[in-house]
């Protein structure tokens, strides 16, 4: 079994109160669920408007399968046009 955390912090430059930043992330954090089968949850900062820090979490029986969702979740999190990826960290578990 292998196991791969992946903490991001993201800059949300649009968002002026907590409920534009709800509305930034949940649908988010609902599509890392949903399209890669992740568990995903926002980990600190939670009471800055323009900032969020999530945790991802791939759990997998070949290594391979979790890197594949890192690169994919990855690229879901850099195209979003209302969340800038501004630090990135991984380790296995």
């Amino acid at each position: 079994m292998h196991i791969l955390l992946m903490e991001m912090e993201l800059h949300l430059p649009n968002c002026h109160s907590l409920k534009e930043k709800r509305s930034v992330l949940k649908p988010l954090l609902n599509e890392l669920r949903r399209d890669y089968n992740v568990s995903v949850s926002e980990v600190d900062a939670h009471d800055t408007w323009q900032t969020a820090v999530i945790a991802v979490v791939c759990v997998a029986g070949m290594k391979s399968a979790c890197e594949r969702n890192e690169r994919d979740v990855l690229n879901v999190v850099e195209t979003n046009g209302e969340a800038q990826l501004t630090v990135y960290k991984m380790q296995w578990l």
